[in-house]
Parts: C-alpha cells; sequence; structure tokens
C-alpha cells in the first residue's frame, strides 16, 4: 500500500458521493472503512485518515467481478461513524454510503437493546460483538445484507488470488461487530472495568479467557439458536370434557442460519436424523448445550434438560406452564429462546381502558354535556376492559378465569391458556375517573399510565368525537375569511385561522408556531374579527395582547391597517388607564406592564389572551409567566417562532399556560417525556408526545412546500477569520489564568468561572477594547473580524444595499456605531434600553433608507420586528442557540422580502467560536427534535473537556 497525504476535508459532502466499503480487521474495531470515488478519481483528503492506491475487486458492468486500481481514502472505524452519520442530510449521497449508514444505524439499535457480548477474536484479543440475536433480529440481519449494493462490497486484493467478493451478510456482521468493540471503549471504560481489558482502543491479547469467550459465544459464533415448542397432546380441534387431566411437554428447537427452514427438534441432532445444514456445523451440538445453559439460567424449570442423555423435551406442570406464560417466555425471549405455543389455544390476556361515556350517541363534543377543558369540574369515566385473542370478556368470564388458579381454563366452549396471577391482578382493577384533561390528554395519545405501567386507551362517546375534530386534518366547514379584514389571507394563514377558530371554540387552547415573517399577526386578527362575527359580542369579550415592549407599536398598525374600525389602545405608560374594555376591543401590554398590574387585568372578562413572542414565558417560574397565569380568560393562544428554544420544559411552560393540564405536571412531564425524549431512548415517548401535542401546536416553516414560494433565496455564510496577535496574546492569557483557577475551584464557583471564561474568550474574539473596557479606544488595526466587517460593508454599501448587524453585546454595538462613525458611515443602534417610541421611530427611519447599516442588540431586537430593507444579514458574534439566530435573520428574511438575503456569520478560527460552530451546527439539523442546553450545559464540562473546547489552535496573523 502506498501512501499518499493527507489533509482536513473541506466539503464533506464529497465524501457522501464516494462508495463506501468496509475492510475487516482483528480485533474488531481495527477496522476501516473505505470511500472511493467510482469514476476513479482520488477521494478527498480526511485529517484522521490516509490515502492509499489499493487493487480491489469490484463488481462488473457484465455481473462478473473485475481487477481495478483505485486510490481510496482509508478512515478507522470510529472516524467514519461520524461521516456516514453526516451523509444522510446531505446531497447525492452514494448507494453504498446510504447502506453502511443504515447498517450502523441497526448496530446502534441492536446496542441500545443490551445485545453485546463479550468475547475473544480469533487471535485472542479482547472483543466485543453484537448478540445474542433473536429470530427477528437475525431476518433483519439477512434482509439487510440481500440489500447490500455491489459497490458496498468490494474488496482490497492480495497478490494474484482469485477474484472473490466476500459474502454480504457476513461482511455485515463483521461490520455490525466492529461497531459494537468500537462503541464501549469510552475514556471512561478503564474506570468501570478496573483496567484495558474491554475497555481499552488498543488491541490486549487474552488466551486465558479462551474457554470463558467460547461459553459466552455460544450459539452467536455457530449461529446456533434454540427455542421451545410448547405442546399439548390431549387437546385438539375436538375438545375434551372440562376438568380432564391435560399433560402440557415442551419440546427443545435448534435453529440454524439459513432461515426459518432450518429448524429441528433437539433429539434429532443428538440422534443424526434429519440433521440438514445443521449436521455441518462442527460445533452445532456443544453450542446447543452452551445455548441451553444459558436458557436454563434464564428459566430454571429447563435445568434438568442439562443432564438428559439427549435434552429433547420436559413436562411442563400447571405451576411451570403459568410461570411460562408469562415471566418465564419474557427471560427466555431476552436470551435469543421463542416460545412457540398451540395454535388453537386461546392466550394473550390483554388490558385497554375505554375512557369517555358508552358509545351511544347521546352526547357529541360541544354540548352541554361536554365538559369545558379548561377546568376540572366534572369527572370522565375511565373503564377497564379486558381481550382474550381479540375478544372482549366480560366481569363473570374475569372472575372464571381468576378463581381457576390454573392456566388451562374452559371457557366459551373451548380452552384459553392465562396466567393465573394476570387473571387476578386483572380482575382486580377498578374503575375510575379522570380530570377532563387527563381524558382528553389520554384519548389524544392512545394511552395512559397507570401505577407506572402504560395501558392502552380507546376513547368513546363525546370524547372520540372530540378527538376526531381536533385531529382532522382538513375541517368541512372551514371558517373563511372574516368581513372586516382588509387583506387576502394565503392558503396557509386561512388553514391556520380554521385551526384557531376550531381549537378556541371547543374551550381550549393552542400556539400558533410559524415562522418568523409568516404573517402569525394577521392570522390572529383575523380570528378575533372571526369571533365577534361568530358570536353575542358581550360573550366574545375583548382581546387581550401581551408582547415584548418593541411590539406594541407594530401590533397597533397592523390592527389598524388590517382590522379599520376596531377599537385598540395601549395598556401602557406611566399613566396608563385600563377603564373597561369594549366587547371586541384589542387591549395591547408589554410583559413588564403585565407583572406589575396582573391584579387589574385579572379583573376583566376578556375573551381571549395572545401571549405573542410566548418564548418569553418558557420558565414556568419566573415572576411573568406566575403572573400570565393569573389571567383569566375563555381562550388562551400563544404565538412564537421558537416553542422550544432550549429544552422542552419550554414548551410545556407554554402549553401549560394556553390550556392547563394538558401535559401534567412539570416533574411527571420531565420523567416521562422530557428525558426520555431529550436523552433520544424512547421513540415511543417522542411519538406519544408528538400525538399530545399535535392539536394544539402548528408549526409551519417559510422551507415547507406552498408555504411561501414567494420569498426569495436566502445564502448562509460562514466566514473564517484569524485573530491579531494582540487578541491571541489576550486569549491564551484567560485561558491558562483561568484553566489553573478552575482546576482548584469548588463546584460553585467553577461554574461561575467558566461562564466568565466563555464571555471574556468571546468578547476577544469581537475586539481586544470590548473585553478590556477601554474608555477611548483605538479601534483599526486590532481585531480581524473588525476588519472582515469593514470588507463586508464596503462591498455591500457599494450595491446601495441594507445591513442588520446583530451582536449579542451592547457595548460591541457602541464599538461598532462609533468605528462606522470615523469612516462616515451611517448606522442606527437600537438595544434593550432604547425606549419604545424610539425603537418605532428607528425601523421606519431604516425601512425609509435613512441609514444602510442597523446596529441590533440580539436578544432585543431578535423577534418581532420588520426590517424587510435589509439585503444583508451580519451576526458579528454568535450566540448558543440556532434557534436564536434564525429568529434575528428573520428580521430580514419575511413576507414582504422581495430581493435574496444573504446571512453573514464571522468565526475566529481555531478559537473556542470554531468549535461553538460545530456545535451549533449540529444543533441545527436536530432543531426538529429537542435543542441543546447552551451555556448551562457548558459548565458541566471535564476540566479536560473544558480545555480542548477553549483551546487556541492555528497562528494569529
Amino acid at each position: 500500500m502506498q501512501t499518499i497525504s493527507t489533509a482536513p476535508s473541506s466539503d464533506p459532502s464529497e465524501l457522501a458521493r464516494c462508495s463506501v466499503v468496509f475492510l475487516p480487521s482483528d480485533p474488531a474495531r481495527a477496522g476501516r472503512i473505505g470511500f472511493w470515488r467510482p469514476d476513479g478519481g482520488t477521494p478527498p483528503a480526511c485529517a484522521e485518515g490516509s490515502l492509499a492506491d489499493l487493487e480491489f475487486a469490484v463488481p462488473a458492468a457484465d455481473g462478473g467481478v473485475e481487477r481495478v486500481p483505485l486510490p481510496v481514502l482509508l478512515l478507522p472505524v470510529r472516524s467514519a461513524l461520524p461521516v456516514l452519520t453526516r451523509a444522510r442530510a446531505l446531497p447525492g449521497e452514494h448507494r453504498a454510503a446510504a447502506f453502511w449508514r443504515t447498517a450502523y444505524e441497526l448496530a446502534l439499535a441492536f446496542l441500545a437493546r443490551g445485545l453485546l457480548l463479550p468475547g475473544l477474536s480469533p487471535d485472542d484479543h479482547d472483543t466485543w460483538r453484537v448478540g445474542p440475536l433473536s429470530a427477528g433480529d437475525a431476518e433483519l440481519v439477512r434482509e439487510l445484507a440481500a440489500a447490500m449494493p455491489p459497490e458496498a462490497h468490494a474488496v482490497p486484493l492480495a497478490g494474484d488470488g482469485p477474484l472473490r467478493l466476500p459474502d454480504p451478510e457476513r461482511l455485515l456482521r463483521a461490520f455490525l461487530d466492529a461497531v459494537a468493540d468500537v462503541l464501549p471503549r469510552s475514556p471512561a471504560a478503564p474506570l468501570l472495568t478496573g483496567g484495558p481489558a474491554y475497555a481499552a482502543p488498543e488491541p490486549q491479547r487474552l488466551p486465558a479467557l479462551r474457554a470463558w469467550a467460547d461459553d459466552i459465544a455460544a450459539g452467536h459464533d455457530a449461529g446456533v439458536r434454540l427455542s421451545l415448542r410448547v405442546e399439548a397432546p390431549g387437546l385438539d380441534d375436538v375438545v375434551p370434557r372440562d376438568g380432564a387431566p391435560v399433560r402440557f411437554r415442551a419440546v427443545l428447537q435448534v435453529h440454524g442460519q439459513s432461515g426459518s427452514g432450518d429448524v429441528m427438534d433437539a433429539a434429532g441432532l443428538w440422534t443424526g436424523a434429519n440433521a440438514g445444514s445443521l449436521a455441518s456445523a462442527p460445533r452445532a451440538r456443544a453450542d446447543a448445550l452452551l445455548a441451553l445453559r444459558r436458557a436454563a439460567r434464564a428459566w430454571p424449570p429447563l435445568a434438568p434438560l442439562l443432564s438428559a442423555p439427549v435434552p429433547d423435551a420436559m413436562d411442563v406442570a400447571d405451576e411451570e406452564l403459568a410461570d411460562l406464560l408469562g415471566r418465564g417466555a419474557r427471560a427466555l425471549a431476552a436470551v435469543g429462546v421463542d416460545v412457540h405455543w398451540p395454535k388453537h389455544l386461546a392466550r394473550g390476556l390483554t388490558a385497554h381502558a375505554a375512557i369517555g361515556p358508552p358509545d351511544d350517541g347521546a352526547d357529541s363534543p360541544g354540548t352541554a354535556s361536554a365538559p369545558s377543558y379548561l377546568s376540572a369540574d366534572a369527572g370522565v369515566a375511565f373503564r377497564w376492559r379486558f381481550d382474550l385473542n381479540g375478544r372482549e370478556l366480560s366481569r363473570d368470564e374475569l372472575d372464571r378465569l381468576a378463581e381457576a388458579k390454573r392456566p388451562l381454563v374452559r371457557l366459551r366452549d373451548g380452552w384459553v391458556l392465562v396466567d393465573p396471577r394476570e387473571a387476578e391482578r386483572a380482575r382486580s382493577e377498578r374503575d375510575r375517573t379522570l380530570a377532563p384533561v387527563e381524558a382528553l390528554a389520554a384519548a389524544l395519545t392512545g394511552s395512559a399510565e397507570v401505577d407506572g405501567r402504560q395501558v392502552d386507551v380507546r376513547p368513546t362517546g363525546w370524547l372520540a368525537g372530540l378527538r376526531e375534530r381536533l385531529t382532522v386534518s382538513e375541517p368541512d366547514d372551514p371558517v373563511g375569511q372574516p368581513p372586516g379584514l382588509a387583506a387576502t389571507l394565503r392558503d396557509y394563514q386561512l388553514r391556520g385561522l380554521d385551526w384557531l377558530a376550531r381549537t378556541t371554540s371547543l374551550g381550549l387552547g393552542c400556539c400558533l408556531a410559524d415562522d418568523m415573517g409568516l404573517g402569525k399577526t394577521i392570522t390572529l386578527i383575523a380570528l378575533h374579527l372571526h369571533l365577534h362575527r361568530q358570536t353575542d359580542p358581550s360573550a366574545a369579550g375583548p382581546t387581550l395582547v401581551v408582547c415584548p415592549a418593541s411590539l406594541l407599536g407594530n401590533w397597533q398598525r397592523e390592527i389598524e391597517r388590517f382590522a379599520p374600525g376596531t377599537p385598540v389602545r395601549r395598556f401602557h405608560g406611566a399613566g396608563r388607564a385600563l377603564g373597561s374594555p369594549a366587547d371586541g376591543e384589542f387591549v395591547l401590554t408589554t410583559y413588564g406592564t403585565m407583572r406589575m398590574d396582573a391584579a387589574r387585568l385579572a379583573g376583566v372578562s376578556w375573551g381571549m389572551i395572545v401571549a405573542d413572542e410566548a418564548q418569553h414565558v418558557k420558565n414556568p417560574y419566573s415572576a411573568t409567566a406566575r403572573a400570565l397565569r393569573t389571567i383569566g380568560a375563555r381562550a388562551r393562544v400563544a404565538l412564537t417562532g421558537t416553542p422550544v428554544e432550549n429544552n422542552l420544559t419550554e414548551l410545556w411552560a407554554i402549553l401549560d399556560w394556553t390550556t392547563p393540564g394538558l401535559l401534567g405536571g412539570l416533574g411527571g412531564f420531565r420523567a416521562r417525556y422530557a428525558q426520555p425524549v431529550e436523552g433520544g431512548r424512547d421513540p415511543a415517548a417522542a411519538q406519544r408526545l408528538a400525538r399530545l401535542v399535535g392539536p394544539f401546536l402548528l408549526r409551519r416553516r417559510k422551507s415547507d412546500p406552498g408555504i411561501a414560494p414567494e420569498l426569495p433565496p436566502k445564502t448562509e455564510t460562514d466566514h473564517p477569520v484569524a485573530l491579531t496577535t494582540e487578541q491571541a496574546g489576550l486569549y491564551e492569557a484567560l485561558v491558562r489564568e483561568t484553566l489553573d483557577r478552575i482546576a482548584t475551584a469548588d463546584d460553585m464557583a467553577r461554574r461561575g468561572l467558566i461562564v466568565r471564561l466563555l464571555t471574556g474568550l468571546k468578547q476577544i474574539c469581537n475586539h481586544p477594547a470590548q473585553f478590556l473596557k477601554e474608555e477611548d479606544p483605538r479601534l483599526a488595526g486590532r481585531s480581524g473580524k473588525l476588519e472582515l466587517l469593514d470588507e463586508l460593508l464596503g462591498t455591500i454599501l457599494a450595491e446601495g444595499s441594507g445591513v442588520l448587524v446583530f451582536t449579542q453585546y451592547v457595548r460591541m454595538a457602541r464599538l461598532l456605531e462609533r468605528h462606522l462613525a470615523a469612516r462616515g458611515v451611517s448606522s442606527l443602534l437600537l438595544h434593550g434600553g432604547t425606549p419604545v417610541a424610539q425603537r418605532e421611530a428607528l425601523v421606519r427611519r431604516f425601512q425609509a433608507g435613512e441609514a444602510p447599516v442597523f446596529l441590533l442588540s440580539l436578544k432585543a431586537a431578535g423577534t418581532g420586528l420588520n426590517l424587510t430593507r435589509a439585503e444583508h444579514v451580519v451576526h458579528y458574534d454568535r450566540w448558543w442557540n440556532p434557534a436564536v439566530e434564525a429568529q434575528a435573520t428573520d428580521r430580514a428574511y419575511r413576507i414582504g422580502q422581495t430581493r435574496p438575503v444573504q446571512v453573514h456569520r464571522l468565526i475566529t478560527e481555531g478559537t473556542l467560536e470554531d468549535r461553538i460552530a460545530e456545535m451549533l451546527g449540529r444543533k441545527r439539523e436536530l432543531a426538529d427534535a429537542v435543542l441543546g442546553t447552551g451555556d448551562t450545559a457548558l459548565t458541566e464540562l471535564s476540566n479536560e473537556e473544558l480545555a480542548a473546547l477553549v483551546e487556541l489552535r492555528g497562528e494569529a496573523r
């Protein structure tokens, strides 16, 4: 092999378009993954790999095999796995790359279930492997192997040997084992194992463990698997009289590698009769015995078979049969042994709950008998139902099963197999009542938690109808555009209006979570007009809008523009007066005013309360969130472009305000949903949560098909820039000094030091004058970022374009304002301390073109503003959350923007900002699931991880 050269890959999408092969090794973790271009060109280089010229056996176009020399990028398995993962999101992914990515995902699924075995490789190296696999698992592997594209199992050749491609299933199993051998070897693994064996990445030879490893690997290497076939010779389609003794037997079966047809009774393996392909497995009998030993440990009644001359079958007493029906079958399945039951015997007692009134059609949603879901005045019946083979049992039949106290019971002219303990537990279940909102949550998710276990739920009566109304995608009677709206709603806005009207008409709150700029404000104005057209104005009541101070003027202008004649007033400022709001009136206030005057606002009978930019109440313990909950209304609507910025608790806070009790208490929500979903451990929990919140949260993005086709293109560019010598010196000094202090600090002081370190490093990356807090600084020539900003502005201003420059630091914004003034560039500055009236004036001036540069504080101006005059958005420094940056960008990229928008992110090379950019890239890929936790998570890094994060890499200019 001739090694060429290595360099960091500049375009990961190039690797995704390469064909991918897996090259096994001993031990498995030493295997490598090769990337080669089908056109024979040189693949892109990568820092952790090597480019090599190899001669491959490659599938030919005529179906044969040909010898082809190829340049190949070879990566260790550990380094290649993230590349395969990223390939999913990249265009032009090669089918071989897609295959090995799918294989990696299958390996992760096996490992997540604990299918991990220690053992020794053929050369006596410590190795982990996937196993034991059940029959279903093995079938998944066979199906995936059958789909292996030819390019995925090309193989490098040695010498002039025959041209042979590896067996797909054997190669796939080797890859699964390589993944299993790599992932457990974390830096902390040796601390758990007490030594390098099965923990260190470096190979460890352990020949003394060969006998132990062979025992562990029984059945896995040879492919031998066991199952039990339960027989009842006295029971067949002609049923004997009740009370006649019935003899049950469990017959041991042995399965080979060749699929479902390669199976035989264990007696045949021992006697040699009809052994089939199993006879060719030299270790089949020994492996079957070792697998039986493992099964006997899982279910002890099998132990006598270990000493039998021929371990063929055993009689099963009533007590053992009952145990096998429940706990025993589960324990055997965990070690890969399936239990097969007589098909003509009914079994499988299952429970579900019927929630709601009887299905007699007497009640329907919206009638007087359907309770309000914003109160807990009424209870909803929770009634247990029990099925056996899909047939519902009566209470009398359930009593009979429990009282028989044996697993075989005559029922309905037939015989059924039921674990008596399960029957007794089912009989002891009692019906109950649920609060209406709990019943609704159970109806939407299809399950409820009872005594720590999930129970299937089926809604009945009006509850079933309500569930159908909430989950229907297209209503039969769309509300249409209301009279009095001086605008034409887009199709998606009309659908949003239908959804809002349907949900609020049922007395339920909701959250409209469209992207910024898609018209949430006008949709809400249309809802207000619709409600007052549909109902008596005195019943509809006034609408209270709570929003950030910077949006008061925008709300008033939008209402006056789109709903002319609708009364609107602000409840804000020193001389504010509430009085008695008229029915059909809009009252606008800020979060700060609402917090101070919650008692006065709570005294009004509001028809609807709207929380705009509802992420302001994402902390349920904040004074603002608590005050908002004290104000009652017939309907509550939250508006936000980012329902989840950091974690699912924020989603809980918003929806628990709009529809109290829907998600349960915060502690229960975190245990039931947030922790499993955020940890990626429980896809079922994520699906239940999606079903639960789906009817109450409408989320549309600009990129969704048909939502905003009129929006122009948006281009996003990361601009790397080097630190100046001064910046690099300050950076390294701060890192060195603070890490020394962190090493000896207690937990509380340590967290504070980390936050100060991260803040200081980001300020140094911006400009030394910001970090040093200089009063009259010299700005030019000291910051790579500032010089790059000058270059960008030179081009932008020459084109006559407008630009928004966002920074999270007001001091940095003032430094930029001073620098631009010195260069003769007109700019405007908006930050958190800017008065409301002045903010509105600044927005008007920028939109009118009075100044080409608008300097903005990220947190103060990242939401609500309409700044479509700008064609460029510059993020001077990076926030910890991509959702916040996206909101800021949407000040320019929103409905009404007619020109392409370019987004520029300034990133100092080799610094903390570089690593933050990588983190934000990963978080952006996961934005539809759960975002990370920003600064707080970084304070929990180990000293080594923190040092790696803030280390200055590369050289200053």
